[in-house]
């Protein structure tokens, strides 16, 4: 099972920004400007330095007025950067049962894409 993991900048300025809730490979993160957040793969041909943007964004903050979608906020989209495409430590998958000579073994590898968050 693939874990999500979130990288973020020590800075007073993305306290400031805000923050927004978006939804992507069928899981939610909450991101500001600045922040590296490891996400789940997306179809498609992508590389390093891409742009990528998220339109399903679910909710957004700017310190004063919160605006909640239902459920997505329209015309509210997060851009960002692909900054890694890798593939997560591999995990290994056995079935054994005893007495009776079976024994399978498999790894697997959850592709990611890590991107840092330019605009919300």
């Amino acid at each position: 099972m693939a874990t999500a993991t979130k990288t973020t900048k020590k800075t007073s300025k993305a306290k400031s920004d805000g923050f927004a809730v978006i939804k992507t490979g069928g899981k939610q993160y909450r991101v500001s400007v600045g922040d590296s957040i490891k996400i789940e793969k997306m179809k498609g041909e992508y590389k390093k330095g891409d742009k990528v943007t998220f339109s399903e964004v679910l909710l957004t903050d700017d310190g004063k007025n919160t605006v909640i979608g239902t459920p997505f906020i329209d015309g509210a989209k997060v851009e960002g950067t692909i900054d890694v495409i890798g593939r997560a430590p591999k995990v290994l998958v056995i079935k054994y049962k005893q007495k009776s000579r079976y024994m399978k073994k498999n790894g697997h590898r959850q592709p990611y894409f890590k991107v840092v968050i330019n605009s919300i």
